[in-house]
């Protein structure tokens, strides 16, 4: 198996959003993070891996095989969770767990048990009674049940608190370890993509910008904190934020020595920052104080 997964030019037209030929491959042993803000048509684009939403052109390959053709045999080896849980709110989480697992040939109780006491989740509690955190532990737990090669998981941290963050990240780094498995998650959480993302995929409004090795990613900019003020420069940078006493924003790597010649600092950004900057450049040119 040479790639868990690839997407070739997927499109999805709506009235008001139009998904743009997105293109990108996870391999076994990476962790892919989907990055983009809400609306960017993530969820989508997890969606139309699942044959969920039928994308209008473009092919989805699962372990090297058609995911059209091989719909049903791919899915027993993926391990899918949406941010929202669409089961019976009034079901306790052990007869979920019961059903689910009438669909999976390598389900394992065991381990959806082990994960839940992990997470401190009550097998005995009703959906409508756990948290907005509970229940995603509880998506991963059921993700994590059946021995899947590769894991979707849309926003898969959101909501839980810090310590239980850092455990699902510690989990996703271990899945990978052996190289046999692949993690493709989104979120907008920048700082678990620091913590365990091998790989970045970017969408925005619709389109791909980039999907690559994060270090790749992170290179490609750095981070200008310019106590100048030289307005000269402006339309150099990607966005900016006009401060008091500063002017700063992000910059494509290849204009550090522009920025050097004129005694301007620059360091290497982190997600956030790229992320916040990038995002702000459709809206305006600068944002002022």
């Amino acid at each position: 198996m040479k790639e868990a997964l690839r997407l070739e030019k997927v499109c999805k037209h709506y009235p008001s959003f139009d998904l743009k030929d997105i293109s990108f491959s996870v391999k076994p042993g990476e962790i892919m993070g989907f990055i983009g803000r809400n609306g960017a048509g993530k969820t989508t684009t997890l969606k139309s891996i699942m044959n969920l939403v039928h994308y209008d052109s473009g092919k989805v390959f699962a372990f090297d095989k058609d995911m059209n053709q091989f719909e049903l045999e791919n899915k027993q080896r993926i391990g899918f969770a949406l941010s929202e849980l669409n089961y019976h709110p009034n079901r306790k989480v052990k007869e979920v767990m019961d059903v689910t697992s009438r669909f999976y040939k390598d389900f394992s109780v065991e381990k959806f048990n082990q994960v839940s006491k992990l997470f401190n989740l009550d097998p005995n509690k009703k959906l409508e009674e756990l948290s907005s955190g509970m229940k995603v532990k509880f998506s991963v737990a059921l993700a994590l049940s059946h021995n899947a090669e590769l894991l979707i998981l849309d926003e898969p941290t959101s909501g839980l608190d810090p310590v239980s963050r850092d455990e699902v990240l510690d989990m996703f780094r271990e899945i990978v370890k052996n190289g046999e498995r692949a993690i493709l998650f989104s979120t907008h959480i920048t700082s678990d993509l620091d913590k365990c993302a091998t790989n970045i995929t970017y969408i925005h409004n619709g389109e791909m910008i980039f999907t690559g090795e994060k270090k790749d990613f992170i290179n490609s900019y750095l981070f200008v904190n310019d106590k100048t003020k030289n307005k000269e420069l402006l339309n150099e940078y990607i966005s900016y934020k006009e401060m008091d006493d500063h002017i700063e924003g992000l910059i494509e790597s290849s204009k550090k020595e522009l920025f050097k010649k004129n005694k301007i600092e620059t360091k290497e950004p982190d997600l956030e920052q790229i992320m916040i900057f990038v995002e702000r450049r459709d809206n305006n040119e600068g944002f002022t104080l």
